[in-house]
Parts: structure tokens; sequence; C-alpha cells
């Protein structure tokens, strides 16, 4: 159900189980990703991505990618929906799970720079995304084992 923007599901699975989420929550986000998508930036490289986030408090948040003529300023659709989520949240952002389409429906797994922002907020999050053939789920643990970590 929306509220103020931002879609507020009631967590099905409890958030404390790792790796999971239900058939419903995931359906959700590949929905809002692709609603997402619809809005994305890519007058460069033609290549169109969104992204929806659940949050452990049960919201989805979603992005998409913005490019700009200066290449380095671009902005992944992954952390462009984790950093809405950061800005909206009270307290320490913690996520389930991530979810990127792209219009192409071509192989698009999170890369480096989005798989850290992930693991940032969740080493148990599942990301799901358009792999060789078909959507694969995984953990951002699997994807990024050796995360970068000051403590």
């Amino acid at each position: 159900m929306p509220v103020g923007g931002v879609t507020v599901l009631v967590p099905l699975v409890s958030p404390d189980l790792p790796n999971t989420i239900t058939a419903v929550e995931r359906e959700q986000l590949l929905d809002a990703a692709r609603q997402a998508l619809t809005r994305a930036y890519a007058p460069y490289s033609n290549f169109y991505v969104g992204a929806a986030i659940l949050t452990a408090q049960g919201r989805i948040f979603t992005g998409c990618n913005v490019e700009n003529a200066s290449y380095g300023l671009t902005i992944c659709a992954e952390r462009s929906a984790i950093f809405a989520a950061v800005q909206q949240t009270s307290g320490k952002l913690a996520l389930r799970a991530v979810a990127v389409v792209n219009r192409d429906q071509v192989a698009c797994a999170p890369c480096g720079a989005c798989r850290q922002v992930i693991a940032e907020f969740g080493r148990d999050t599942v990301v799901i995304f358009q792999g060789q053939g078909g959507f694969q789920e995984s953990t951002i643990a699997d994807l990024l084992p050796e995360t970068f970590r000051l403590s």
C-alpha cells in the first residue's frame, strides 16, 4: 500500500530469517523495478535499468539509472534506490532484497560498486537479477564474498 510515495509491505516472512523473501514479495519487487525502469535516463548507452529494494521494515523503494555526459557522474539504479531509502528511513537502513531489471532483458547483475553498497546495508540481502537464462536469485554475500569493511 502506498504511503507518502513509498510502498509499504507487511512482511510475510520474518526479517530475522536471512536469505528469505516470499513469492509475493519477489513479484512486488520485480513489478516496482519495472515501473522504475520507465523513468531511467540513459541517452548515451541506451541501457535502461530499474531497481527496487525491500527493507527490513517492509518498505519498497525504487530507483533508476541516470546517466551524465561525464560518465563518472552516472548513477546505477540499485544505488539510486538505496540512497533514496537512506534519506527516507529513520534509523539504520537494513535491506532484505534487491531486484534489478533492464529494458533489453539481457543479463544484468549489479556492478561492483552497487554490490559494495548493497552489502553495506545487509550481508544476507537477496539479490534478484536477469541472468543468462532468466531471473536469478543470490545473496549479496555470494555475489561479493570479500566486501570492503573498515571495522
